[in-house]
């Protein structure tokens, strides 16, 4: 599993003005199945995003996220190999 951390660079308003594709973006993450979950980060500096699939192809993506692309955002990609989880939720653990 991957969480993708984002953190905005630009202000908000510069963020808010790519959130439509941005959010385009992420739904077809989740079309793809690699997207397993999403939202920002509280107080509103970027987001978080967590994610399966192959390491090389989520980069890839990541680089295409359209505050990638327009230097919105910066991405920290970590890969965690998870040994426990709540019930219901064992697919996390790939």
């Amino acid at each position: 599993m991957f969480i993708l951390s984002l953190t905005y660079v630009k202000p908000n308003e510069e963020a808010d003005k790519h959130m439509e594709p941005h959010m385009a973006w992420v739904k077809e993450g989740y079309a793809k199945g690699w997207f397993l979950a999403s939202g920002r980060k509280v107080p509103r500096t970027g987001g978080v995003i967590l994610a399966t699939g192959n390491r090389a192809e989520i980069e890839a993506y990541v680089s295409a996220d359209p505050f990638a692309v327009h230097g919105v955002a910066e991405y920290e990609v970590t890969e965690v190999a998870l040994t426990t989880v709540n019930e219901g939720l064992e697919a996390l653990k790939g």
